[in-house]
């Protein structure tokens, strides 16, 4: 099993700036990819960004809606992975998850296929 810890959700201001991580433990040898989730009230959980790695090469991909605003990043070290979000807009209000599953260097961006999930952090940008 892997364990999922989010941290670092919060209030800020449209514009603004936060930065999520999410550390992993456990049987973190079985997991080769890590995204984040979000999911508004009312809306389905939905494509952030993720991250995998494969002989020390990293591959992330982002949602439309975030690129060039969010950066996923990962720490091997500390088997964790952060998103930096800027440029925060009110419709980025949401419940932020992170998930984690082994498979290939290809980016996957359906919930289904990872297996592993933290509990979550509210993110909310005022307007």
């Amino acid at each position: 099993q892997v364990q999922l810890a989010e941290s670092g959700g919060g209030l800020v201001q449209a514009g603004g700036s936060l930065r999520l991580s999410c550390a992993a433990s456990g049987r973190t040898f079985s997991t080769n990819a890590m995204g984040w989730f979000r999911q508004a009230p009312g809306k389905e959980r939905e494509f952030v960004a993720a991250i995998t790695w494969s002989g020390g090469v990293h591959y992330a991909d982002y949602a439309d809606s975030v690129k060039g605003r969010f950066t996923i990043s990962r720490d091997s070290a500390k088997n964790a992975v952060t998103l930096q979000m800027n440029s925060l807009k009110p419709e980025d209000t949401a419940v932020y998850y992170c998930a984690a599953r082994w498979g290939n260097s290809i980016v996957v961006v359906t919930p289904e296929r990872y297996s592993y999930w933290g509990q979550g952090t509210q993110v909310t940008v005022s307007s």
